[in-house]
């Protein structure tokens, strides 16, 4: 067992950066191809270079990393940003199929991995907008 100072960010605790890029990259590999993914793939642009960029940002300070979606875009107002797409249960369940996916193949801590995990689920459910 890790002995891990209270002050240490979730960041830190999973890697950094390094792994937040993986992480995302990860994600929208699953995003493509899982056919369980479909439903939320097709809410994206067909290149997703941009919002790769803009999740690796987000999440990076999401997690106490570097402020480096913050000083670009101000608050996140994630709902806000996401309330032109419906999005209920399976929405919520396809996200997190493939973000699990994709905590299972980058973080190795298996703490840092639950807690990332359990506060991602928080959000994701949170994001719903439809029954």
């Amino acid at each position: 067992m890790t002995n891990i100072d209270a002050t240490t960010s979730l960041f830190d605790r999973i890697g950094g950066s390094a792994t937040i890029d993986l992480l995302v990259d990860r994600f929208y590999e699953r995003m493509d191809t899982l056919p369980e993914a479909q439903v939320i793939r097709a809410m994206h642009a067909d290149d997703l270079g941009v919002i790769r960029d803009v999740l690796k940002r987000y999440l990076t300070e999401w997690t106490g990393g570097p402020r480096l979606y913050s000083v670009e875009k101000g608050h996140p107002r994630l709902r806000q940003r996401h309330m032109g797409f419906a999005i209920g249960d399976a929405e919520r369940d396809a996200w997190m199929l493939c973000m699990r996916g994709a905590l299972e193949e980058t973080v190795t801590d298996s703490a840092a991995r639950q807690d990332l995990d359990t506060a991602l689920s928080g959000l994701a459910d949170w994001m719903r907008n439809r029954n």
